[in-house]
């Protein structure tokens, strides 16, 4: 039987809704967990947490993850984090990119890191004008 995963790859990882998993998880390519997940999962790869997964973690690593299920735990992604609507995530974030959709339910704290095709610069504590006269230097 075929299986319909959210990625077109074809190295994509899948456990079913009926799937229980307890322990550690570590893959190179893409996962897509449906059923329960309780653990924590290193990996070089991309996640993408389906709608009626449930995953309880100490600490998800992977270089992007794409959430539309329920995740308790922290996430660290060194591309993007994407939470879908309908998603619920209680734990902090570390994301180079963090995509929030309406209907979020997010708690927890985030964490940008660097991307070295962005300027550093802190947007939101100097003046409009002083930021205008900093970018018309560079």
């Amino acid at each position: 039987m075929k299986r319909n995963n959210k990625y077109k790859e074809k190295n994509v990882t899948v456990l079913g809704k009926e799937t229980v998993f307890d322990g550690v998880m570590k893959f190179s390519e893409t996962l897509q967990i449906e059923g329960k997940f309780i653990g924590a999962i290193d990996s070089q790869g991309s996640l993408y947490i389906s709608k009626n997964a449930d995953c309880r973690v100490q600490y998800i690593k992977a270089a992007s993850i794409v959430v539309e299920g329920v995740i308790v735990g922290s996430l660290s992604a060194a591309d993007k984090v994407d939470l879908k609507s309908g998603s619920s995530v209680k734990g902090d974030i570390t994301a180079g990119r963090l995509r929030i959709a309406d209907k979020v339910s997010f708690e927890g704290s985030v964490k940008m890191i660097k991307n070295n095709s962005f300027p550093e610069k802190n947007f939101f504590s100097i003046k409009s004008d002083q930021l205008k006269e900093q970018l018309s230097r560079e």
